[in-house]
């Protein structure tokens, strides 16, 4: 028997769901569908007034306006306002605050909003029209003939002229009257042109040139009696002195024999070892020392005090300077006029000119002076005689020696030799390129035809292969091992009682 538990806690109920209504805004709204079923008599008359939509619908009493018949349709031209610079504009534009910047005052919050007035509407006052015609009446702007009479005949009266009194003056003075006296006559001077003192300096320069090209006599000069006595110009032959034989110096003693360097072996460093680290010394705080600033008062007397004594010192300097006294200028001798000398201009002196082309030609002539010595040098040294050693007396004589010519005919040396003509070398070379055209175009023919065949035989093998897979076979059936039911060994599960817990017991 198994021990009786406490019964499990009774479930608590929800109190039931209360429905309610929908109430939909759409509810409210008048729908076209509920129009069109319901039937209403509709006043025919009253709907003619009606507007087509709310919008349209007038909202009070028609306010008549006076026509305005002269007026055009075109605009009037704008009042040019006060003109206001630009730096001014963009400095008000700077200062201005947005409205939404804008505080509202508390009292327009407290009041709260304005209360709607209703727009009741009045009675139509008529008034008269009043039309613009009455403005169009103007006064008549052109004169009669009679204003236009009257107006030059006071023009006219305005411009009279008045003879001015004759002058006795003038005819009393006319009996004193002077003869002018008469000028002298303009004498021509000649220009003095600097051209002019230039052509006459080189004509005077020329002359001298003139007589010096006079043709000159030639003087041979005396023969050098040297030249007779013996060779001139020469230098003198040196003899050189005979040669000392010495005997070789193979061994001195100023030769050193150097030894060759032997190598040295380094020995191997012994090995030591690696010193222990040194991390430095313990870090070891400072302790805060204490401070004080002193307090020192400043100030600016001893600057001012310097300043005042270098501005009263500036200031008894200028009180202790000398004041220029003015002195007056003599007044010039009008009566004698004195002018600046004038300055005469010295004429211009021609020098040469310093061409390139005549640098050129001096460089060319003295080029070509020193090529005419150096050739006049040569012909000297080819002209002395100088005799070569006989050496023909030792040589053979000459011999003749007979050509070895073919012997085609009797006493006949023309010899024949094979020619080629152009046609025959053209027809030999196109025989050629045609048997290699003619083979390459039989090796391309017979690949052509072994790909092909290759072609032929790999389909047929592909064909064959495709129907080979596509004949049905059976397969064999299976045999698989029998299924051998065993019996199980896991043991039977033993019932037992729930043991409840009291934990969530109320």
């Amino acid at each position: 028997m198994t021990p009786v538990s406490n019964p499990p806690p009774k479930k608590t109920f929800l109190s039931t769901t209360v429905p309610k209504d929908f109430h939909f805004s759409t509810d409210t709204r008048v729908k076209s569908s509920t129009s069109c079923n319901t039937e209403k008599e509709v006043d025919f008359v009253s709907q003619l007034r009606k507007p087509s939509s709310p919008a349209k619908a007038r909202k009070g009493a028609t306010v008549p306006k006076p026509f305005n018949l002269s007026r055009g349709n075109k605009r009037k031209a704008e009042e040019a306002s006060a003109y206001v610079p630009m730096a001014q504009q963009i400095e008000q534009f700077q200062k201005r605050t947005p409205t939404r910047y804008h505080m509202h005052s508390r009292r327009s919050q407290e009041r709260g909003p304005a209360t709607a007035k209703g727009n009741h509407l009045k009675l139509t006052q008529p008034h008269s029209p009043y039309l613009m015609t009455r403005q169009r009446s103007r006064p008549p702007t052109v004169k009669c003939s009679a204003e236009l009479e009257a107006e030059e005949a006071e023009k006219l009266a305005n411009f009279k002229i008045k003879a001015l009194e004759l002058n006795r003056k003038i005819l009393e003075g006319a009996e004193d009257l002077k003869k002018p006296a008469v000028k002298e006559p303009t004498v021509p001077e000649g220009f003095e042109l600097e051209i002019e003192k230039r052509l006459q300096e080189r004509q005077a320069t020329k002359k001298p040139q003139e007589d010096d090209e006079k043709p000159q006599n030639f003087k041979a000069k005396p023969l050098p009696k040297k030249v007779l006595e013996g060779v001139v110009g020469l230098p003198e032959k040196k003899v050189a002195n005979p040669t000392v034989p010495e005997s070789p110096a193979f061994a001195l003693k100023k030769r050193v024999r150097l030894d060759r360097k032997v190598e040295e072996v380094k020995q191997p460093s012994p090995v030591k070892a690696p010193p222990v680290p040194h991390f430095g010394l313990p870090f070891q705080p400072r302790l805060p020392e204490n401070h004080r600033v002193e307090v020192c008062p400043f100030s600016f007397e001893q600057r001012e005090r310097e300043r005042k004594a270098l501005r009263e010192k500036k200031l008894e300097e200028k009180r202790n300077e000398e004041i220029p006294q003015f002195k007056a200028q003599p007044l010039p001798d009008f009566d004698s006029v004195v002018l600046p000398e004038k300055k005469k201009l010295e004429p211009t002196k021609p020098e040469p000119f310093r061409l390139l082309l005549d640098e050129r030609g001096t460089v060319k002539n003295s080029r070509w002076e020193q090529m005419v010595k150096e050739e006049q040098k040569h012909q000297e040294e080819a002209a002395v005689f100088k005799a070569r050693p006989n050496t023909v007396i030792h040589k053979e004589p000459f011999r003749p020696k007979k050509e070895a010519r073919p012997a085609v005919g009797n006493n006949s040396s023309i010899v024949v030799e094979a020619f080629e003509l152009a046609t025959e070398r053209r027809a030999r070379e196109w025989q050629e390129y045609e048997r290699v055209t003619s083979e390459k175009e039989v090796l391309r023919a017979h690949m052509e035809a072994e790909q092909r065949r290759e072609e032929e035989q790999r389909q047929k093998e592909e064909v064959a292969r495709l129907r080979q897979e596509q004949v049905h076979k059976a397969q064999p059936i299976r045999h698989y091992k029998p299924v051998a039911v065993k019996k199980s060994e896991v043991p039977l599960t033993v019932p037992e009682s729930p043991n409840f817990s009291d934990r969530f017991r109320l």
